[in-house]
């Protein structure tokens, strides 16, 4: 069911996606399924025909799955949405469906490590080229584009640099050469940012983040802009078997109903930690896009409605004062992952980013002392006590 496309996100948050059903549930059901009854031969061979709406298979659709899926696509102002088992799983759907040998790719450098590895290693064996550039300069990505460019790949804000690419601008030099803009809409999320609003193709999420927001469920997204990249998608997530399943979809979908007031609390604590950070002795400098210090201060300004929950520090000492802040909070847990209403820390250098080559990693500006943080929503001023008691330990 959709909702009045008017709606704010608050609004749509809690609404978006609940069908009706049989018992005037609240909450969409869990239908745990693998296979649905037909109801005669002739129903079968019209829902297999596409001449009848329906379902047949969970690989193939499912209702609590679609409700998940149609809640992100009407916060994103999509067409419609492909749920998938995990956010790599997504993104390996759109690649599978629109490259082919003698393909080239324009890629975001700060990017998630996996999909870095995924174009870098697997792709490659299939003749598919990437040029990995700093998306954050327009300038760049025009250089990077060829006449065999078929996708360029955003991650805004960058992983984990939190650099911030123009997607407008991004837009338009993909179309001009008739190229896809898809960007990864992760660290946003929806609520903060709108890239097909502004341009893009194709948004892909991890539900692991924000979206679900609890640590309990991975998962992925696709959101399409119209129907033909849907039926183009849905047929490569239904042969790559990527699929969400009924009850973590259901989780996420419970998740999305907290999604906006937990990205105002996330927006508000991460702010003020920032300027905490910005001012400490053992902290070299801060990369947060609320800063004014941000080099993309004013397109993040433009194109977010707020800074969002992520922020990354480089703090004294390198890898090794990377080391004694990771072993020393007791407030902020040290995992990978982000999004969650708890507070994660980690170094990129020696865990999410570490299976990407030395140089890669420091052209993309990810360097050794370089630190993550996913800020939660728990009191900020004990996180700011957390913090700083680690830092101090730095010598």
């Amino acid at each position: 069911m959709s909702v009045n496309k008017n709606y704010t996100d608050e609004t749509k948050s809690v609404h978006a996606g609940m069908m009706e059903n049989e018992h005037h549930a609240v909450v969409n059901p869990i239908y745990q399924t693998s296979t649905f009854k037909f109801r005669d031969a002739d129903h079968g061979t019209a829902l297999f025909a596409g001449k009848e709406e329906g379902y047949i298979y969970t690989r193939m659709g499912n209702p609590t799955v679609k409700g998940l899926e149609d809640a992100v696509a009407q916060l994103e102002q999509g067409h419609k949405g492909l749920a998938c088992g995990s956010g790599m799983a997504a993104i390996h759907t759109v690649f599978g469906a629109y490259l082919k040998q003698g393909d080239h790719v324009v890629c975001s450098e700060a990017v998630y490590g996996p999909t870095n590895t995924l174009l870098a290693e697997i792709f490659s064996k299939f003749g598919v080229q990437t040029s990995f550039v700093d998306t954050s300069d327009l300038n760049e990505i025009k250089k990077a584009m060829r006449p065999e460019t078929k996708i360029v790949y955003v991650e805004t804000p960058g992983n984990p640099t939190l650099c911030v690419t123009d997607i407008a601008g991004a837009a338009e030099i993909a179309h001009a050469q008739n190229a896809l803009l898809v960007v990864d809409n992760t660290f946003a999320s929806p609520v903060l940012q709108k890239p097909l609003v502004l341009g893009a193709d194709i948004v892909v999420h991890s539900l692991t983040k924000f979206l679900n927001g609890h640590a309990d469920v991975v998962g992925g997204l696709i959101v399409t802009k119209n129907e033909e990249q849907f039926k183009a998608l849905r047929r490569a997530l239904n042969l790559f078997g990527g699929i969400l399943g009924p009850m973590n979809s259901f989780l996420v979908h419970r998740g999305i109903k907290t999604l906006a007031m937990r990205m105002e609390r996330h927006c508000a604590n991460a702010q003020k930690i920032a300027k905490f950070l910005d001012k400490h002795p053992k902290v070299e400098s801060v990369v947060y896009p609320g800063l004014p210090s941000h080099p993309q201060y004013e397109i993040a300004k433009k194109q977010m409605k707020c800074p969002g929950g992520m922020i990354s520090f480089e703090v004294k000492g390198g890898i090794e004062g990377g080391k004694i802040v990771m072993n020393n909070v007791k407030l902020c847990q040290l995992a990978v992952s982000l999004g969650g209403v708890e507070t994660l820390i980690q170094h990129p250098a020696t865990m999410t980013h570490a299976i990407m080559p030395r140089e890669i990693r420091l052209q993309a500006h990810i360097t050794d002392g370089l630190v993550r943080l996913s800020v939660g929503v728990e009191d900020v001023d004990e996180l700011i006590a957390d913090l700083d008691q680690a830092l101090n330990r730095i010598p």
